[in-house]
């Protein structure tokens, strides 16, 4: 809210807010990536307290765990991933790391996104990485500055101004 209009909504506010750039996204992506991985190291030592050290082997020099475990693992590592992104884009649009980084995800209507438009564009932003990074140099060629997974999930990510209070 400013002072000249009290009445002017957060929605409204959003609106004029340019796109965050690609260095920026890569930035907080970045912090986030530490946030996860922490997480993921959790999930490792909580799973490995409750299966015991039985169930691997070193052999010739290479640890050797069972099958199952390590695609249990697999699915916990990326549902941990996904409710990670997915809760926090939903309930406030920013991440630790873009709250760091002063970056925000809304939707078109500058509103918060849905969790349906969440999981979307959690899915469709990590083949845009991974390939190149091609989804995210879209970027350049949107006369809007959106990424790829930004106009499936009929997001944006806008840079917020430095006077902008996250909590």
């Amino acid at each position: 809210m400013t002072a000249s209009n009290p009445h002017e909504s957060a929605a409204e506010l959003l609106q004029d807010f340019p796109r965050a750039g690609l260095l920026r996204r890569l930035a907080a992506l970045l912090y986030d990536g530490f946030l996860v991985g922490a997480i993921w190291m959790v999930l490792g030592f909580a799973l490995q307290l409750i299966v015991g050290p039985d169930t691997n082997q070193l052999v010739d020099g290479v640890v050797q765990t069972d099958p199952v475990l390590d695609n249990i693992l697999f699915l916990l590592m990326v549902a941990s991933c996904t409710g990670f992104y997915v809760f926090f884009w939903t309930r406030s649009g920013q991440t630790l790391g873009m709250i760091a980084w002063r970056i925000k995800l809304v939707s078109l209507d500058n509103t918060s996104i849905t969790p349906v438009q969440a999981l979307l564009r959690f899915l469709a932003a990590w083949p845009a990485f991974f390939m190149f990074a091609l989804g995210y140099l879209w970027l350049y060629l949107d006369p809007n500055g959106d990424a790829l997974h930004d106009k499936l999930s009929s997001s944006k990510v806008v840079l917020l101004p430095k006077s902008h209070r996250s909590f």
